[in-house]
């Protein structure tokens, strides 16, 4: 009989429990064609040209220039010499570490730079696939050259 006793108040709790956690439905009053959103009302400026010039950055801007043609000495990340055979990590750290340059060819005074290490960058000033620009903080605050984030 205990049982029985003990049967019927756990299923009555678990009953009430169970009602507890039913949902229910909402009554939402009925809305009017005028309250109602629709693309149609929605205005878009007509100028794709704003647009794009109302999220343009700095670092946007400078791709735009010979930065985003070419590989910066002052400002490309360390990275982006893996491009060029023999220059990642080694000597593209001693570029970073060394820099700014004011023209091209200043990369090939470093010092420490072996005779390979210069035939390398000079091949590569030859084909004229380095420039140099202003040193911009987009690209070099705290070790962005160095760790852009790009994974």
């Amino acid at each position: 009989m205990k049982k029985l006793v003990h049967l019927a108040v756990l299923c009555l709790l678990v009953l009430s429990l169970g009602c507890l956690g039913l949902p229910q439905n909402a009554i939402a009053s009925p809305m009017s064609s005028a309250d109602t959103f629709s693309l149609n009302n929605l205005t878009l400026p007509s100028s794709t040209a704003l647009i794009a010039r109302s999220r343009s950055n700095a670092a946007d801007r400078k791709l735009g220039t010979e930065f985003g043609k070419k590989t910066d000495l002052n400002n490309t990340p360390l990275r982006k010499f893996r491009k060029y055979r023999g220059f990642y990590p080694n000597l593209a750290r001693k570029i970073a570490d060394n820099a700014p340059y004011e023209s091209v060819e200043d990369v090939l005074n470093i010092k420490g730079l072996s005779a390979k290490q210069k035939k390398k960058l000079q091949k590569e000033i030859d084909k004229g696939n380095f420039t140099v620009t202003k040193t911009s903080e987009v690209y070099n605050a705290g070790d962005d050259r160095v760790n852009p984030g790009v994974y």
